[in-house]
């Protein structure tokens, strides 16, 4: 594995090509975002072959949407509130987890905490409607950790050194940061699982929460791209696309040369369509570890409950 430091250095030297930094982070095995998301994860990591192999059921891929939205609706709780959900929104079945770290923002604009507050109040009505649907099926909230592993993915990105730490919700910027590693994940996940929904109304109801998801990224975006944020977006976009694949589909804020500052608000593709995202592409990046067979790590240390919970 290579040295956080000798790796961040390299990243630095070559901040001026995205697509050499991306490739780069990939050889490199996302720098150390894997031993990062190992070391949260812990030992006995299941193998890819003990992977269910059987297209899932609607249910296990809404338990599966769950499990995001209870990561966004702490995420935003927290930032908005300065505090959690409801205890009364985390039970279900599987085990029921703590969620380590989190405090309110010091938000210094009534915009951008009201922008906060609409998020998380959409994120937790998210996780009401979900379990609603899902009802004694529903899973309940995993341990989710919102202090080491935005240090680890911040390092990963190159966006802190070696060593430091990160903390999401210390400013607004560093709140937009946070916000947007998650955004853009959230709108390709709801993409990539339409097509498992085997139930019509379900797919009609994941569509709803799609719109609202890239409702939620694109303000992130746009509030980012306002800031003057590129090199920040930049470096969490590269570092999410090293951690989903070979193929090179996550974009920043900006196209072009950076200081042209031509925006790129909405990600698509060349017909305008937005990409998506396999489970196993979204839980490499929020497992922060790449590859096949990975089960738990980054911001959810003991893994996602339900059938759906390895790469």
């Amino acid at each position: 594995m290579f040295r956080k430091s000798l790796v961040i250095d390299m990243i630095n030297r070559s901040a001026e090509n995205a697509t050499d930094r991306r490739n780069f982070l990939r050889s490199a095995g996302l720098l150390s975002a894997g031993a990062v998301g190992a070391g949260l994860a812990g030992a006995g990591a299941a193998s890819a072959a003990s992977a269910a192999t059987a297209a899932p059921s609607a249910g296990a891929v809404l338990n599966f949407a769950l499990n995001l939205e209870y990561l966004e609706a702490e995420f935003y709780s927290f930032a908005a509130f300065g505090h959690g959900i409801a205890d009364s929104l985390t039970n279900g079945t599987g085990t029921k987890g703590p969620v380590t770290g989190g405090h309110r923002v010091p938000f210094k604009s009534r915009k951008m905490r009201y922008i906060a507050e609409e998020i998380a109040a959409d994120e937790i009505a998210h996780v009401k409607f979900l379990r609603t649907g899902l009802g004694a099926a529903a899973v309940s909230r995993p341990a989710i950790n919102l202090q080491e592993s935005f240090s680890g993915a911040a390092q990963a990105a190159g966006l802190i050194p070696a060593g430091a730490t990160f903390d999401p919700f210390a400013s607004e910027e560093a709140f937009l940061a946070g916000a947007f590693l998650f955004e853009d994940v959230g709108v390709t996940a709801y993409k990539g699982a339409a097509p498992l929904i085997g139930n019509t109304e379900f797919i009609g109801a994941a569509a709803g929460i799609l719109a609202v998801e890239a409702y939620h990224a694109g303000i992130i975006r746009t509030q980012m791209y306002d800031r003057g944020m590129v090199a920040a977006a930049g470096a969490i976009s590269d570092a999410r696309d090293s951690l989903d694949g070979p193929e090179d589909l996550d974009q920043g804020i900006v196209t072009g040369n950076p200081k042209a500052m031509r925006a790129n608000l909405v990600p698509t593709d060349d017909n305008g369509i937005a990409f998506s995202r396999t489970p196993s592409q979204v839980m490499n990046i929020v497992y922060l570890t790449p590859g096949a067979g990975v089960s738990q790590g980054g911001f959810y240390p003991a893994g996602l409950n339900g059938e759906i919970k390895t790469t």
